[in-house]
């Protein structure tokens, strides 16, 4: 028999310390696709889609495809954008509800709306609302979600990514694909349980390639393997949405009795508690970065610099200045950064010629509190873009993107990569589409997480992260929290459960 099965991507990672609104238009920005025009775009690349197309192929799934939409992690998604988004998903499940045998949904996980905390649980409310509490749904979320009871209650199925760097999003899809198709057939009834701890996030934010997470997550797996178990996710929390439902979870997705998967979820949730101190990370001072890079004698690639705290996909602006300063102050050359978001900026060098020399007032206007002040910078101009870029790295392999009115400017001997759209960095083709070649270079500054290292580790020298004290600060306890329950590690660090 072939299930009829509704899909649909609506996906934003909300850093409500942002104060940039994610309106309809930042998910336009982003490339917001309809219909079959998604499955064309996306569904032969390391996306979620990507592996429900591979289950529908697989099953003989009719699968009905609503929408895909992404948005840059940034402030709260407006009303307008929600009901234009989400609504379109309830709508389309509202008409096509008799023919229906279940639903798929690539979700983030951490989705906060001007109206509500839990945008996943309120989409998945509203589909309730419609097709009834029989039949199933399946999600999948970000390693990095923030899941809520509701959404636990709400959907049959959760599976999130297990790597970070994430590298497994078709793989993901297609779990959750397998798992649906057995509960469409009637062989399952999924439910999903939630063990949490009151943590702001995991001690290292999820990393999947050193620490603790790797025996977690191989853990999960051979749990995976047991009777009644059909998915094992670990997520890390986001700590930079001020929430009732904030910080670490573990998922399991199970058939039959409870008893064994609650004990077995509770014993990682503890683990994850008792390391809370054990951080592998050192996020220096920007001017300690510097002086390291000026030391660094490049043998087989260049020395990475990650600013963690500016990283356009936790929802930092991207426009912090601090470690740029501090590498000009350094007198560091050979060198390429990047991003550095300034749509004004952008803009006017594309009205200059390549090869002149222009002055800028360079990043640092959202807000300089975080990050530091505008820099007054005058340099040659090397290259001016549309921004669109496609990658061939581990994560957006074969994926179109756009950072949108792009220049590159040579300040000294750094070459600035400056954008329009704010995105981190974690594609070697985000230099390399824009004349710059970060293997070559002897220091490559970039804003990522952790994302960065899937591409960027293998042509590196060395790797090290620093806190550039913009919106993403390893410092919690520096940003002005108000809704997540108290008490909470670590802003209470001494607290006992």
């Amino acid at each position: 028999m072939a299930f009829t099965v509704l899909t649909a991507d609506f996906i934003h990672e909300t850093n409500t310390f942002n104060v940039n609104l994610t309106g309809y238009d930042a998910f336009a920005a982003r490339g917001t696709h309809f219909g079959n025009d998604a499955i064309e775009v996306l569904g032969d690349a390391n996306t979620e889609l990507a592996g429900f197309c591979d289950s529908a192929r697989k099953y003989g799934w009719k699968q009905i495809h609503v929408l895909s939409a992404s948005a840059h992690p940034a402030g709260f998604v407006t009303r307008d954008a929600f009901e234009r988004l989400g609504g379109r998903i309830v709508a389309e499940a509202a008409a096509h509800k008799d023919e229906l045998d279940g639903i798929a949904l690539a979700l983030h996980g951490a989705m906060v709306t001007e109206f509500c905390e839990d945008g996943e649980g309120e989409l998945l409310k509203r589909l309730r609302d419609v097709v009834g509490p029989d039949l199933p749904i399946a999600i999948t979320l970000d390693l990095h979600a923030n899941v809520t009871p509701e959404m636990c209650a709400r959907a049959d199925i959760i599976v999130s990514y297990k790597t970070y760097p994430h590298i497994d999003m078709r793989d993901s899809g297609r779990q959750a694909g397998d798992i649906l198709q057995r509960a469409m057939k009637g062989e399952i009834k999924p439910r999903t349980l939630r063990a949490h701890r009151p943590m702001l996030d995991e001690a290292n934010g999820g990393r999947t390639d050193v620490g603790p997470m790797i025996a977690r997550v191989e853990k999960a797996i051979a749990h995976e393997k047991t009777h009644g178990a059909l998915a094992v996710s670990i997520n890390a929390g986001f700590s930079n949405a001020d929430i009732k439902d904030v910080g670490p979870t573990v998922l399991i997705t199970y058939d039959g009795d409870e008893a064994r998967h609650r004990a077995f979820a509770e014993s990682l949730a503890d683990d994850i508690w008792e390391t809370r101190f054990d951080i592998i990370n050192y996020y220096m001072p920007v001017e300690e970065a510097a002086q390291i890079a000026k030391a660094h004698k490049r043998k087989h690639g260049p020395i990475i610099i990650a600013d963690y705290a500016d990283n356009p996909g936790g929802g930092g602006y991207g426009d912090s200045t601090n470690l740029l300063k501090a590498l000009l102050d350094a007198g560091i050359t050979d060198a390429a950064f990047g991003p550095m978001v300034d749509p004004q900026v952008a803009l006017d060098l594309h009205e200059h010629k390549v090869g002149e020399r222009v002055k800028i007032s360079l990043g640092g206007k959202t807000d300089p509190r975080f990050g530091g002040e505008p820099l007054a910078l005058e340099g040659e101009l090397r290259l001016v873009s549309d921004g669109t870029y496609t990658g061939d790295g581990p994560m957006i392999g074969k994926l179109t993107l756009s950072f949108g009115p792009t220049a590159v400017i040579r300040v000294g001997g750094i070459d600035i990569l400056v954008v329009t759209e704010a995105s981190q960095m974690l594609d070697l083709q985000q230099f390399r589409a824009f004349g710059i070649d970060p293997a070559a270079k002897t220091v490559v500054a970039l804003k990522s997480m952790q994302h960065f290292r899937a591409a960027f580790e293998p042509i590196a020298d060395k790797v090290i992260v620093c806190d550039s004290g913009a919106l993403c600060t390893t410092y919690l306890d520096r940003l002005p929290y108000k809704n997540v329950p108290r008490p909470i590690f670590p802003l209470d660090r001494d607290m006992k459960l």
